[in-house]
């Protein structure tokens, strides 16, 4: 198969912005009177959208109290979305390699597109992508395969002649439910256990780029 895209998670693929999460995770529980959580804890709730992040950090069913947990942690995760995130080491150069050699990229995360676009911006990586989806861009998210048939279709891309690169379950199971090929980084917040399934795994951006470049024909 030749690879003429390659769609990638953000938070734990491209971004860590851990800390950062934590501490917009941390200013909307203050403003329940809730106490902090470690970014450990942190680390177990991302990945779902910020509903299910702020559903089980405030361990509640009340969307009332979901819809003001959520206003609080975007607003906050807006004004502060790159104080401490960062690109992981390697991946600006295993893009712009994509890129030169005519990989279509694209981002498809569960976190808002809007926060999607603007930590993007913000860490000069937004103008590698043609296609930027987040967790409210459609009708539903990643595990679904939604996103990614979507993205493919803007695209005009068959299934396989592209790959999902992620670091979670939800990454690797949309990428089989969408008939894509995936690809598992080992350095993201997933763990090894949530990559059980992925059709390859990385240990670096670097790797990510060797795969698509010279592992299929």
């Amino acid at each position: 198969m030749t690879v003429r895209a390659a769609l990638f998670d953000l938070d734990g693929t491209l971004v860590d912005s851990l800390e950062d999460l934590t501490d917009a995770v941390n200013h909307m529980l203050a403003g329940f009177g809730r106490p902090s959580l470690t970014t450990a804890s942190v680390r177990r709730l991302v990945g779902k959208g910020a509903h299910n992040l702020v559903q089980r950090a405030l361990e509640t069913e009340s969307e009332e109290a979901i819809t003001r947990g959520i206003e609080l942690f975007i607003a906050y995760n807006r004004a502060h979305v790159t104080d401490k995130s960062a690109l992981y080491p390697g991946v600006r150069e295993a893009l712009r390699l994509l890129a030169e050699n005519g990989i279509c990229l694209a981002v498809i995360s569960n976190k808002h597109e809007a926060l999607c676009r603007l930590i993007m911006e913000a860490l000069g990586i937004a103008g590698l992508f043609e296609i930027i989806c987040g967790g409210d861009t459609f009708a539903e998210m990643k595990p679904s395969p939604l996103p990614l048939l979507q993205a493919l279709e803007r695209f005009g891309i068959a299934a396989h002649e592209a790959v999902m690169v992620g670091d979670s379950s939800n990454d690797i199971q949309a990428g089989q439910r969408a008939g894509i090929t995936t690809i598992g980084c080992t350095w993201g917040y997933g763990g090894m256990g949530e990559l059980a399934e992925a059709d390859h795994r990385a240990a670096s951006p670097g790797d990510v780029a060797d795969i698509l470049l010279n592992n299929f024909a």
